[in-house]
């Protein structure tokens, strides 16, 4: 057996509230690796609701990686989100009109932070968010209600408001190598053949099984 498809929404028979949210988002600058999940009982196919300020024409992108736990409550802020910083008043006179978009800023005097880029194997806790731009290494946890001001490197925990780093799940030396044998680009066959290696923490193991 491959485990489920990455074809099913609810890959969970009778528990509709993890959707598998690459099925489910339209959004083109919305984009979704394999298996990666969404926890939500009130509606999990609606994650795009949980992305905020995120205008088609600012052009900014959410990437998140395979293999992404999410729970309920995550949210991003996108680039949308931001005022003109530059001047007396950050409030946005322009976008009501009536005379007030003499005042439209031009695209270099908003800031903007590019796009949010989340790794592969990534927990995301409940109620967290994200800030515009940032980037979450692989393998990264994010603790329940933390605000994710700056990047985050693989294979470390943090939490917080502003999120700090809490710890790094492993010796720099075995991220270096995590990093190299991306076992979560392996084909669904080998992932699923050696499961076992891969949520133990013996790197041998695991590089016996890249290169067996």
């Amino acid at each position: 057996m491959n485990g489920p498809s990455p074809l099913n929404k609810h890959p969970m028979t009778g528990f509709p509230q993890v959707c598998f949210i690459k099925n489910t988002v339209a959004n083109p600058n919305i984009v979704i690796g394999d298996y990666t999940y969404y926890d939500d009982p009130e509606d999990s196919e609606n994650f795009e609701r949980n992305v905020l300020y995120h205008y088609p024409f600012i052009g900014d992108r959410l990437i998140i990686g395979k293999f992404c736990a999410l729970a309920r409550g995550v949210k991003f802020i996108m680039n949308g989100a931001n005022h003109k910083l530059s001047g007396f008043s950050t409030f946005p006179f322009q976008i009501f009109g009536n005379g007030w978009e003499s005042v439209i800023p031009q695209p270099n005097e908003l800031p903007f932070k590019g796009d949010t880029i989340i790794g592969n194997d990534v927990w995301i806790g409940y109620d967290s968010l994200i800030m515009p731009g940032v980037k979450i290494g692989n393998g990264a946890i994010i603790s329940s209600r933390s605000v994710v001001v700056s990047d985050v490197p693989a294979y470390t925990v943090v939490g917080g408001n502003s999120a700090r780093q809490l710890k790094q799940r492993f010796s720099t030396e075995v991220i270096s190598e995590l990093e190299a044998i991306t076992w979560w680009d392996w084909p669904i066959e080998k992932i699923s053949k050696h499961l076992a290696v891969i949520v133990s923490a013996d790197i041998a193991a695991l590089r016996a099984c890249r290169d067996g």
